[in-house]
């Protein structure tokens, strides 16, 4: 039932609007993920102090949750493999935040409690790329730069049910601070577990003042202050895909056997996520299957949340993380009309109309400061923060005036993202409720004399004048830019990645330069060599990630060889605009879409990237961050190897298998 309008309530003003809101059946406030709480007097919560050993707990198992249906307007009952911290009251399906500084070492004990009962894994497939063992599991910490091998963040071991291990990651005294996550990544069975909702955020806080040979932590200029304080959200983003089958094992939907249909869950009926494949279409995942679900893509396991507590006119830093394997999400902020009625009681199919008449005005301006974890050089003045599987971005934003706010998953045009081919509409992910009176600014004018404000108060020596003159410098960071800029330094060599689907196999065929995954077949990567990445995609688009070490955008070509990665660029090949690209050249990354508007390869983007292959030896991988695709053979082994003293490499003496 639709609830009354909010002008209704004028009398009451704008905190009883609030109230009224909040006691929708739907509606819930978005809370951070639950925390590991460190022991009394380890430090860890405050930023300043040694180098400390942090452990923490986290046990795999199934847990029974409720997720809001807002198709039916009421909570489903779900079942799903789930992260449970050690000592941490479960909140929602996400996992707890673990939070460490530069220079300590993270001990993760993982235990894997889900039941040794797998039908996926009774029978291991001749074709490793054929999803399977959904019950193991192991660890990745998305965007670390640590070993990869070992007991680090080695994604090549496996832990059966009923197995524990202690993951150890030495983080080195001069890792950025910034904003990374955690999530399984075993061959087989990564998608199924990430979209029951395993994953959670990895935050280091750093304390390092910038001086005149390194950079700072931006964690030290958005210290609070009386004047701003600077509060500080985790939302991260997931598509959690569960479904209801019937006794012939089909996802129920309406219309009843409809490959496109919406998918419902029935009174009685619990939803959960056990295998890839049919019997009989729809299927989990696929091209499109999202949108036609008709599940809606949550924040901090809270499908629609209220955002509350936020003050007109303060900025705010919201860590923002897709941690999901099925959706594109293009954060956008409009004004919500007061006459509007709580969009919370509307169906997925509803919401382009509500956001037509009732989302108004001018998109919010929004500011990047941190791309995947890492620190920009200039802080960048965005309509739309696009994230694609696996992005992060460190977001700063204030509210002009109080009252209600549409936090918008905005519309995707043909390529923008994982509607690939099909345009996908927008959607209602949150709503933000701002608190005060008046009006305040909450463009970059203001933003740039708040930073400045915070610099005079919380950064220290000589350094306190040059970021004031870089802040003046239309919000220049270069103080806390974490990495060298290779944009004019000499390469090494080039290294191609071609991502495809071949749809002539059976099964088809998710392929690196023509292969799918066979962990023997190995690129080695010179340790200390400065390389191009070409990347490109004959078969739609993919987010490409790598592991360990990030690399610097060069440029971005689209189909007809323009760079559209400049800071004014215009990417409008399809004859609509495209904002991912526009700003990127320079920046430092870790997962970057590889674009392809059209299903072949006459439509695809160049993307070329730099890195350096620095301090760590082993075996890693890279990979289509479409997880599913990854699981399908969409990645390849990689290692980095000694140079063997003559300008070659020295692999090394044994690969080992799958598991």
């Amino acid at each position: 039932m639709m609830m009354g309008s909010l002008a209704r309530h004028a009398g009451r003003g704008i905190i009883g609007a609030f109230a009224l809101l909040a006691t929708h059946a739907g509606a819930a406030d978005l809370e951070d993920p639950p925390r590991f709480v460190p022991p009394s007097g380890s430090g860890q919560d405050g930023m300043v102090g040694p180098s400390r050993d942090v452990s923490v707990g986290l046990r795999v198992t199934y847990r029974e949750a409720a997720v809001w249906n807002p198709g039916t307007q009421r909570h489903d009952p779900v079942r799903l493999r789930s992260y449970v911290g050690e000592g941490v009251e479960p909140a929602s399906l996400i996992g707890p935040t673990v939070e460490v500084r530069p220079g300590d070492t993270l001990r993760v004990a993982l235990n894997n409690a889900l039941p040794e009962s797998d039908p996926s894994c009774v029978e291991m497939p001749t074709n490793i790329n054929i999803p399977h063992c959904f019950n193991s599991t192991n660890l990745h910490t998305h965007g670390l730069w640590v070993s990869p091998a070992g007991s680090s963040d080695n994604i090549f071991l496996t832990l059966r049910p009923g197995v524990s291990f202690e993951h150890e990651f030495a983080i080195p005294s001069d890792h950025p601070a910034g904003t990374f996550w955690y999530h399984p990544h075993l061959h087989g069975s990564t998608a199924l577990q990430v979209a029951s909702g395993m994953a959670g955020a990895l935050i280091i806080r750093g304390d390092r003042m910038p001086g005149r040979d390194w950079p700072g932590d931006l964690d030290v200029l958005l210290q609070p202050t009386e004047a701003h304080p600077f509060r500080e959200r985790i939302l991260l983003f997931q598509q959690i895909a569960y479904a209801c089958r019937d006794a012939d094992g089909r996802i129920k939907t309406s219309p009843a056997d409809d490959d496109a249909g919406v998918w419902v869950c029935n009174e009685g009926d619990v939803g959960e996520i056990e295998r890839y494949l049919g019997p009989v279409p729809p299927n989990l995942f696929g091209g499109g299957v999202w949108q036609h679900s008709g599940r809606h893509t949550s924040i901090n396991g809270i499908v629609m949340p209220t955002i509350s507590g936020i003050r007109v006119g303060t900025f705010e830093r919201w860590r923002m993380i897709h941690a999901g394997v099925r959706d594109t999400v293009k954060v956008e902020v409009h004004r919500m009309n007061p006459e509007a009625p709580d969009p919370r009681t509307l169906s997925v199919a509803d919401m382009p109309a509500f956001i037509d008449e009732h989302c108004i005005g001018e998109d919010l301006p929004l500011f990047l400061a941190a791309a995947d974890g890492l620190t920009m050089e200039r802080i960048q003045e965005v309509a739309h923060a696009v994230m694609q599987p696996g992005y992060r971005w460190d977001m700063l934003v204030a509210f002009p005036e109080p009252g209600l706010y549409c936090i918008l998953d905005g519309e995707d045009g043909r390529g923008e993202g994982l509607a690939q081919s099909e345009e996908s509409p927008p959607r209602i992910i949150a709503v933000a409720e701002v608190e005060g009176d008046g009006a305040a600014p909450a463009g970059a004018v203001a933003l740039t004399a708040a930073l400045i404000s915070a610099a005079q108060q919380n950064i220290e020596g000589a350094a306190r004048a040059a970021v004031i003159a870089d802040l003046q410098d239309r919000l220049r960071l270069s103080a806390f830019t974490p990495h060298e800029s290779l944009m004019d330094h000499a390469i090494d060599g080039t290294q191609e990645v071609v991502y495809n689907i071949d749809l002539t196999t059976s099964p088809v065929s998710y392929e690196v330069n023509g292969k799918d995954f066979d962990p023997t077949d190995v690129r080695l990567l010179t340790l200390g060599a400065v390389e191009d990445w070409i990347l490109s995609s004959t078969w739609e688009g993919h987010p490409h990630h790598i592991h360990t070490n990030p690399f610097q955008v060069i440029e971005v070509l689209d189909p007809n060889g323009r760079d559209v990665s400049g800071p004014d660029a215009v990417d409008d090949y399809t004859g609509t605009v495209d904002p991912q690209f526009r700003g990127m050249k320079g920046m430092w990354k870790d997962t970057i879409w590889v674009k392809n508007p059209v299903k072949g390869p006459d439509g695809a983007y160049t993307v070329r990237v730099r890195t350096r292959y620095q301090r760590y030896v082993g075996r890693a991988v890279l990979h289509c961050h479409i997880l599913d695709h990854e699981d399908q053979g969409m990645m390849q082994t990689i290692e980095f190897v000694l140079p063997d003293g003559t300008g070659g490499a020295m692999p090394a003496s044994h690969h080992g298998g799958h598991h």
